[in-house]
Formats: C-alpha cells, sequence, structure tokens
C-alpha cells in the first residue's frame, strides 16, 4: 500500500488535489480522523486493488492538535507502510481572494477574527506538520492543470493513464449520438447492404467483418485513424477529460460501422488504452 497525505491551507486546493488523484487512480477519502489512518491499511488487504493506492486529506476541520496524526505516522512507519505528506499552500492575499470569491467560511473563523487573522492561526496550528511535509506546493501562482501536472510528477508518470475511450456504432438516419466527442463517418466504404448474402446479417457475423475490413482502404484508414488518436489523447487527459465517446456512423448502423468500431476497440485495447463498444443500432432496420 502507497498513501499519500494532502494537507496544508484551507483554500490552497486540498479539495482539487484529492480530485486529480483519484482521476489517476487513487482511492480518495477527504477529512478522515487521523485515529482512523491505521484502519485503512489494517483493511488494505481485504479491499484489493482498490487501496493498493490510497490518497486521504486531513486538515484543520479534524481539530487543532495533530498529536493524533503523529501517533498513526508512527505506526505507518511501523508497518513499514510508505506514505508521502503533500502541504499545500498559498499566499495570504490569494487565500483571502478565494474565500472572498468563493464566499465560502473559514474552519478556524470566529466573530473576533477577521479572515486574514484565521489564516494566520491556521499557519500556527500548521506549522509543525508542515516542517515534516515531504512536499510543499505552493498553488498561489497555478491553475487546476498546472497542479495536476505537479501531482503527476510526484505520482509517477505511469500513474496518469488516457481517457477512457467509448465506442459507439450508429446509423446516420436515426440521428448521431448527441454525447459523441468525436463523429467518424465511414459511409465512403462499400454498403454489405447491397450484397444480397450478407443483407439480413449484421457486423457482428464473421462474412459481414471479412467484407468491410476486405476493402483496399480499410487498413490505410484505420492505422492513421489509431495514429490520430493516440497523439491527441494525452492532451484530452490534461484537459481532465476522463472519458472520450466516439461515434462511428454509417447509413443505417448495422453494418460497417459496427465492423469498424470493434476493430478500432480491438487496436485501441492493444495499445493499452481502456475501451467499451456499443453497438446503437445494430438491431433497428
Amino acid at each position: 500500500m502507497e498513501i499519500v497525505i494532502i494537507t496544508g491551507m484551507s483554500g490552497a486546493g486540498k479539495t482539487e488535489a484529492l480530485k486529480c488523484l483519484e482521476d489517476i487512480g487513487y482511492f480518495a477519502i477527504d477529512n478522515l480522523p487521523a485515529s482512523l489512518l491505521v484502519k485503512i491499511v489494517d483493511i488494505g488487504p481485504a479491499g484489493g486493488k482498490k487501496f493498493k493506492r490510497v490518497a486521504l486529506v486531513t486538515d484543520v476541520r479534524a481539530g487543532k492538535s495533530f498529536d493524533d496524526l503523529f501517533l498513526a505516522l508512527e505506526e505507518l512507519e511501523d508497518k513499514d507502510v510508505p506514505y508521502t505528506i503533500m502541504f499545500l499552500d498559498a499566499s495570504d492575499e490569494t487565500l483571502v481572494r478565494r474565500f472572498s470569491e468563493t464566499r465560502r467560511i473559514h474552519p478556524l473563523e470566529s466573530e473576533n477574527l477577521r479572515v486574514v487573522d484565521t489564516i494566520s492561526e491556521e499557519r500556527k496550528v500548521l506549522d509543525p506538520l508542515r516542517e515534516r511535509a515531504d512536499l510543499i506546493v505552493d498553488t498561489s501562482h497555478l491553475n487546476i492543470y498546472q497542479l495536476r501536472d505537479k501531482l503527476e510528477e510526484v505520482a509517477g508518470q505511469d500513474a496518469a493513464p488516457s481517457a477512457k475511450l467509448t465506442l459507439v456504432s450508429f446509423g446516420f438516419k436515426h440521428g448521431h449520438p448527441r454525447d459523441a466527442d468525436i463523429i467518424v463517418d465511414v459511409r465512403f466504404l462499400p454498403n454489405p447492404y447491397w450484397a444480397e448474402e450478407l443483407r439480413d446479417l449484421d457486423g457482428s457475423d464473421p462474412s459481414v467483418r471479412g467484407y468491410v475490413l476486405g476493402q483496399g482502404e480499410v487498413e490505410e484508414f484505420l492505422e492513421k485513424f489509431v495514429d490520430l488518436l493516440e497523439l491527441v489523447l494525452p492532451g484530452y487527459r490534461r484537459e481532465r477529460r476522463a472519458y472520450l465517446t466516439i461515434g462511428v456512423g454509417c447509413t443505417g448502423g448495422r453494418h460497417r460501422s459496427v465492423v469498424i468500431a470493434d476493430e478500432l476497440a480491438r487496436r485501441f485495447m492493444e495499445n493499452g488504452n481502456q475501451v467499451s463498444v456499443l453497438h446503437r443500432d445494430i438491431g433497428k432496420r
């Protein structure tokens, strides 16, 4: 098990950091009491892969004293469980502005203190934890995409998967999928519908598949399209697009689009992408 403990100043981006780590495969827990930290380790084996990498947020919401957390860290060390403490910080001016923009209440707010005073008080409370941090990230001048890149550097380059692909075959006469990010029109291929022996079959049949994939221009089209998608997928991931839907359309959605969607899915999976396929119109006439 590997644990990333996210802490730091309120308004510095801890929630966004947790979301980023969740997107790249960590099991995310917000506002975990320190006393439960070791219990997460104890139940880890029963949770399987889900608990292989855990990211959690603990901060002043759990109380002003971090004695319980430091004791929990000692127990992790006794159990030889690796952990990283990531402390998110920002300038006082940035934090004041963020609280003003979001109109959120500071966890230490009281009637006698202004926001700038509660920030100063929080710094004093968090100072012992800041000294224990393995990594301090100043988010004053980072946008969400830059923060994500920073976290992926910490988590490891192989921790960030490509966007999950969904290939949807469809027929243009039934309307295109409204949730598709990319539409591919394969009506340039000869239509098996006009071959009498194939008309009543669909793209899942080996005869139809052989007919479509046997066309001379198909292989070049497939290779170039796969190369194009592999080129842009890292960009989709950087823009926090965890899912990408590709619509593959022919006239009726029963023959060409089904074969091409299945073949693209096979090739994308061979390249290590997570892929699912939906044949929306395969049963329609």
